[in-house]
């Protein structure tokens, strides 16, 4: 009986402090989920501004160019074109021709088929190629693989436009930052406890000579043009300036960055930075990304970068199946151009900035080539014909056409210049609202006299942009 007793007592007692509980929760006085409280009142509806209605439909900040824009006569343009193949200023050599962009009919032109030094007009067919395959949307990967409990290898993925510290996601050379890789690569080992390790690189991608060798080596050491590598910080550039001098290992300068901001972060790098190839097994530490290609793209247009364009063809050689050589990106680049449909019969492309010696392509190809990128069935080729520089206002055009010039803002196009040789090729947009393609090109230009080819090919372009006729 007693153990009943005892039961019964301790379940009376937990009865009553647990209704003492209730009571005092239902007057707040401890917290829980009763109340004596009245109801609140509901909550007023959210405001309503009374200035607030639905905005228009979204339009067009410009309306599409009209097909039945009228198309500047021939012999208008025709006499163009004779005035400046005649112009002494420009030399003996002068090849030049003008297109309706959509139907393509010639306009005028001067010598179209005379083979002659493109100088970087030639950079659109890297261009053009690249946004078919690989493709626009392709992102070039650095990443770090760990061999062993204590080697990390550094692997580049083409990307030598990386920043040396934080990556900027707004930027197009140095989207991707080795410090960045830096900090998945130390927190990854800091777990791991392994804070002591060696460093490597496989910057093997690429293949055959960094410098093509028809570049001038004055060229090169003039920072015209980097050794083409798989990685490097800020395409190799020893200083801010533009034309540079470079790094004369790039990858491996790189990958001495890396183990500079290893060591800043807490781990202990021995020995040197050596090559090695990256295990086929290891386990991925970090990896960043480069901004996508056709961004990188329109950034080589924009200022005419000539490594740049190298790394780019050597992307289109691998995605072919070819060497990331620059034999095999010249044949893939011209594979590409000639798989959709233009005629490069004679063309010859000793490498692909147009840096080199020995080029030659004719001013009917570099059009063929243009009338590609404006091409609505060819939409993935687009970003070429925008990413051009605008006349007196963006890239290797922005110091030209000056003030009130009648082609500031109507012209884009892609310069070419090398000693005694001057280009621009792209698209011009008439005063009635049609839009054409040209090509002019001078290679045999009197010395000193480059600068101003430059102003008679601008000139020409103002006046088929201001063209009625």
């Amino acid at each position: 009986m007693g153990w009943r007793l005892r039961v019964g007592t301790t379940v009376t007692t937990v009865v009553a402090l647990f209704g003492g509980y209730l009571a005092a929760d239902a007057y707040d006085v401890v917290p829980g989920l009763l109340t004596m409280a009245p109801a609140p009142s509901p909550a007023p509806p959210f405001p309503t501004p009374s200035g607030a209605t639905l905005g228009p439909e979204p339009s067009p900040a410009l309306p599409d160019l009209s097909p039945d824009a009228p198309m500047p006569s021939t012999p208008g343009v025709g006499d163009l074109v004779t005035s400046l193949a005649g112009d002494a200023r420009l030399g003996k050599r002068v090849g030049v021709l003008v297109e309706d962009a959509l139907t393509g009919e010639v306009l005028g032109g001067a010598a179209p088929d005379r083979e002659m030094v493109p100088a970087s007009t030639q950079k659109l067919l890297t261009a053009v190629a690249a946004m078919v395959s690989p493709g626009g949307d392709v992102t070039l990967p650095t990443t770090a693989v760990l061999e062993g409990g204590s080697h990390v290898v550094l692997v580049g993925g083409g990307d030598m436009m990386l920043a040396a510290g934080a990556g900027d996601p707004e930027a197009v050379n140095g989207r991707a930052g080795l410090g960045d890789l830096a900090d998945q690569v130390a927190s990854a080992l800091l777990v791991s406890g392994d804070k002591t390790v060696t460093v490597g690189v496989d910057d093997s991608l690429f293949t055959g000579p960094a410098i093509g060798p028809t570049v001038r080596p004055q060229d090169a050491e003039a920072g015209y043009v980097a050794p083409v590598a798989a990685l490097a910080v800020d395409i190799g550039r020893l200083t801010d300036d533009e034309y540079a001098k470079r790094e004369q290992d790039p990858a491996l300068a790189a990958a001495q960055e890396f183990a500079r901001a290893l060591g800043e972060r807490g781990i202990t790098v021995r020995g040197r930075v050596e090559r090695t190839a990256a295990p086929s097994s290891g386990r991925v530490l970090g990896e960043v990304r480069s901004a996508p290609l056709d961004e990188i793209v329109t950034d080589m247009l924009q200022r005419s970068d000539n490594t740049i364009t190298e790394v780019v063809g050597r992307l289109v050689a691998i995605d072919a199946g070819l060497p990331g050589s620059a034999d095999g990106a010249i044949q893939a680049v011209v594979g590409a151009v000639e798989d959709l449909g233009v005629n490069l019969d004679g063309a010859r492309l000793t490498d692909l900035s147009g840096l080199g010696q020995g080029s030659r392509m004719t001013a009917r190809q570099l059009v063929d080539v243009l009338r590609l990128t404006t091409d609505p069935e060819r939409p993935e080729l687009r970003d070429v014909a925008t990413g051009l520089p605008v006349a007196g206002l963006t890239g290797t055009l922005a110091n030209r056409f000056p003030g009130d010039h009648a082609g500031r803002g109507y012209v884009t196009g892609k310069t070419g210049s090398l000693p005694n040789t001057t280009g621009l090729s792209g698209t011009v947009l008439t005063a009635e609202g049609r839009l054409l393609v040209f090509t002019t090109l001078a290679d045999a230009v009197p010395d000193g006299g480059s600068w101003g080819a430059r102003v008679i090919f601008d000139d020409f372009a103002g006046r088929l942009a201001r063209c009625g006729c």
